[in-house]
């Protein structure tokens, strides 16, 4: 393998394009710390710029049959280290915006989800209180309250004066604030 050390970056190319694994060999070894150093310096991660490089090595023997270089073999390597880092730092930034969101929608999903179990346990107290007040105030209540009647429409509904049905409207609110005051407090 010592003869590959003296041909050119052209050269190894042309024999690695015929297939020749030891050409590729020498363009690895040739290539691979200083790649590494330019990563490693770009990424402050070892095992990720090993990663990086390892990627365009192996990403360089899939193409190199089709390659067709206009400039450098040394720039296009650095380059493609370069755009793999670049997407590796476009996802970092994606997934840890992705993290934010989803710990932000957990949060406020929880707080909804609470507020929404404490409003439906407070609809069940109210149903089970209104459920017990005498069914004459309950029927005046949840006519004015479920069916949204006037004082008046429920007085002339249940032949009753207005004064009447606010007395058993305002009876059964009393009624159901001390029943539910300390649930609500």
């Amino acid at each position: 393998m010592n003869g590959y050390k003296t041909y050119t970056d052209t050269e190894l190319l042309a024999l690695c394009k015929a297939g020749d694994k030891l050409g590729f060999s020498e363009i690895y070894d040739r290539y691979w710390n200083p790649l590494y150093r330019h990563a490693y310096r770009l990424l402050k991660d070892k095992i990720a710029a090993q990663d990086v490089v390892q990627e365009v090595f192996v990403n360089l023997w899939d193409k190199i049959a089709t390659l067709d270089l206009q400039g450098s073999l040394s720039s296009y390597l650095y380059a493609i280290v370069r755009n793999r880092i670049l997407n590796l730092i476009q996802k970092e930034k994606l997934h840890g915006e992705y993290i934010h969101s989803f710990v932000q929608f957990m949060e406020t999903s929880e707080a909804i989800t609470d507020h929404r179990i404490r409003e439906q346990m407070l609809k069940e107290k109210i149903e089970k209180e209104v459920a017990h007040l005498p069914a004459k105030m309950r029927h005046i209540f949840e006519m004015s309250r479920t069916q949204h009647l006037s004082y008046r429409e429920i007085a002339e509904e249940l032949d009753l004066s207005d004064k009447t049905v606010k007395k058993q409207v305002s009876n059964a609110i009393k009624i159901l604030r001390l029943k539910l005051s300390g649930f609500i407090s």
